[in-house]
């Protein structure tokens, strides 16, 4: 409810009055001061004498109109009231309209729409929309509808919101033209809420669910978004009026223009609006901006902004102080702080309370804390449950844990139950539960379909799989997909990549394959390196070619005792080797030794010289 003319809002009622003049609306600031409150020079006063004398004087309604829009502006209901109705019955819109608000304050709705009605019958926007709110209230949509109409398509920006909000209520399409209009006309809301349609219609980018810390949902998927409105669409021009809220002051709108410009690597200005926003009281951007801090490396300024956001209510960053204290090793905070997420809502509380209990070896509390997470929906902490009750050796309850899970989104859950399925030589159904943690981008499980593709034939297949698997970071999938280009000797070059890729992330057969390619071109030191640390990591074929490597270079001795290291491991031609060793320097006790080493352990081809060996040095001890 509006005055028209010079207008001020009357914060207590959240309504405008309108004050007699040309029609025209133009803001200005509202009269802090009672009337017995103000200075003798203040301009309120010297305003409101001059039209006392002016109304006095000559009696003109429109005078009276304006005296009791400066008393009701400045709390005198009784003096406005009198004024008011003296120039209403005269037939001025305007003290019709303001007569409305001030019979609103007093609590008369009913005989104040009886006044705004009058008023806008008679053309005052300001009016309708009044109306339109009163019959709002009252659940009377089509003559709410009816009247804001009548007010917006007047330009009232208050009346096109009004009118928008009602739309998007009844999800009439309608509302973003009344949200444009109004935000058009400088109202900040209706640019936010216009943004947030927009922003809503941009197209979503992939992104993986966040940690116990992340931003919520809607954000996280305007940052998504970011990228497809940098240069126009949907996105683009939600951002534009985002920035015309939040430059009003509107602390929703400069948190969501953070996340779009976080989204696109403008971090510095995304830090900006955040702080904005957190200043202004938004805790989700006080949040936001602990996220930002932390990864600049200033935990101690993100922990100072968390502890706000997390005071003010903010689960989310009371799980990141949390996270934060766990990492220095500081337990009990992180549970109080865990705690509070959970006593604010953030179900997030209860999982990081599990894992908490669960690190520090309190499983049966970890196990209440998962559950209670798990029930609530929490697809990791179900996840999490269904791994505690596997390793307590409880499979059945495993099980059903891991599906919801699983069916939830979780790709861990997924992989988990291949596991599961495997492990139960139900080989169709792992196959299953791991393509489709493979789909989601699961690293191990790519590699466990890669390797069942392997098993069927269909190298073509687990080539792809393994690729994926190794773009993850997987080792094993490194080095199986060199063991594949290994038979074609055109991809030689391709293979030993891989090989080394393997071998650089400690894997030991990929060491030892490497150190084999690398000797065939002769590079000897490179091949002892790979060979030496695959046989310090117990490899008993690397120790095994290293000790090759080393006789032919004529270290016999050093390599008599990396053989000694195979063969202990169980490597049969170690023994051999050995053996041959222990008969050419005498020693037939030493040599038989490693001869029934070599029998026993093989392969065929092996067991049969060894014996042969062991046959002779027996006939050279007894002759």
């Amino acid at each position: 409810m509006e005055l028209m003319g010079d207008r001020t809002r009357l914060w207590e009622t959240g309504r405008l009055v309108e004050a007699p003049g040309d029609g025209s609306e133009q803001e200005v600031p509202a009269y802090a001061r009672t009337a017995d409150s103000a200075d003798a020079g203040d301009p309120a006063d010297l305003e409101l004498e001059t039209a006392r004398r002016r109304a006095a004087e000559t009696g003109d309604p429109a005078a009276l109109s304006m005296l009791g829009a400066l008393l009701l502006r400045r709390g005198d209901l009784d003096g406005a009231e009198r004024h008011l109705r003296a120039a209403t019955a005269d037939g001025d819109r305007s003290a019709a309209n303001n007569l409305g608000v001030l019979l609103h304050q007093r609590g008369y709705a009913d005989e104040a729409a009886g006044w705004w009605r009058i008023a806008a019958v008679a053309g005052s926007a300001a009016a309708a929309h009044a109306l339109g709110r009163y019959h709002r209230e009252r659940g009377d949509e089509p003559a709410a509808e009816y009247w804001l109409r009548q007010s917006a398509e007047s330009g009232h920006a208050l009346g096109a919101y009004a009118l928008a909000d009602l739309l998007e209520h009844r999800s009439d399409v309608g509302a973003e033209r009344w949200f444009r209009a109004a935000a058009e006309r400088g109202h900040r809301e209706a640019a936010y809420r216009l943004a947030r349609i927009l922003g809503g219609r941009a197209p979503r980018a992939r992104s993986g669910g966040l940690g116990p810390g992340g931003v919520e949902t809607s954000v996280r998927e305007l940052r998504a978004a970011a990228a497809d409105g940098r240069d126009g669409g949907p996105a683009g021009e939600a951002e534009q009026w985002y920035r015309q809220a939040a430059a009003r002051g509107h602390r929703r709108a400069a948190l969501h223009l953070g996340t779009l410009l976080e989204g696109r690597g403008e971090i510095q200005e995304a830090a900006r609006w955040y702080l904005t926003s957190a200043k202004d009281g938004e805790a989700r951007a006080a949040c936001a901006l602990g996220f930002l801090l932390r990864d600049a490396g200033d935990t101690d300024s993100a922990a100072v902004w968390w502890r706000r956001a997390a005071q003010d209510g903010d689960g989310n960053a009371a799980n990141a102080l949390g996270a934060l204290h766990a990492d220095r090793g500081e337990s009990g905070e992180a549970e109080r702080w865990y705690r509070a997420a959970l006593d604010a809502g953030d179900i997030n509380g209860a999982y990081n309370l599990g894992l908490l209990c669960a690190e520090q070896g309190r499983t049966a509390q970890a196990e209440q804390w998962y559950r209670r997470a798990a029930y609530a929906g929490h697809k990791e902490a179900a996840n999490a449950l269904a791994v505690l009750l596997l390793q307590g050796g409880d499979a059945a309850g495993a099980e059903p844990w891991f599906s919801k899970a699983a069916e939830a989104g979780s790709v861990d859950a997924a992989f988990n139950l291949g596991i599961l399925y495997a492990g139960r030589d139900e080989d169709r159904q792992a196959f299953q539960w791991y393509e489709r943690a493979a789909t989601a981008g699961h690293t191990d499980a790519a590699l466990q379909v890669a390797m069942a593709l392997m098993r069927d034939g269909d190298e073509e297949a687990a080539e792809r799989h393994l690729r994926v698997a190794v773009r993850g970071g997987n080792a094993e999938a490194a080095f199986r997909l060199g063991a594949l280009l290994d038979r074609d000797d055109d991809a030689r070059e391709e293979c030993e990549e891989w090989y080394g890729k393997a071998a650089r992330q400690g894997h030991r057969r990929a060491q030892v394959r490497l150190g084999m390619l690398v000797a065939e071109r002769g590079d000897v030191v490179e091949a002892a390196h790979w060979y030496r640390e695959a046989a310090e990591a117990g490899s008993r074929n690397g120790a095994f070619n290293l000790g090759l490597l080393l006789a032919r270079e004529g270290s016999e001795p050093e390599a008599a005792l990396w053989w000694a290291r195979a063969a202990e491991a169980g490597h049969g031609r170690a023994a051999l080797r050995l053996a041959l060793l222990a008969a050419r320097r005498g020693d037939l006790t030493e040599g038989r030794h490693w001869c029934d080493c070599a029998v026993e352990l093989g392969p065929a081809e092996v067991s049969e010289r060894a014996a042969r060996l062991r046959d002779a040095l027996q006939q050279e001890l007894t002759a």
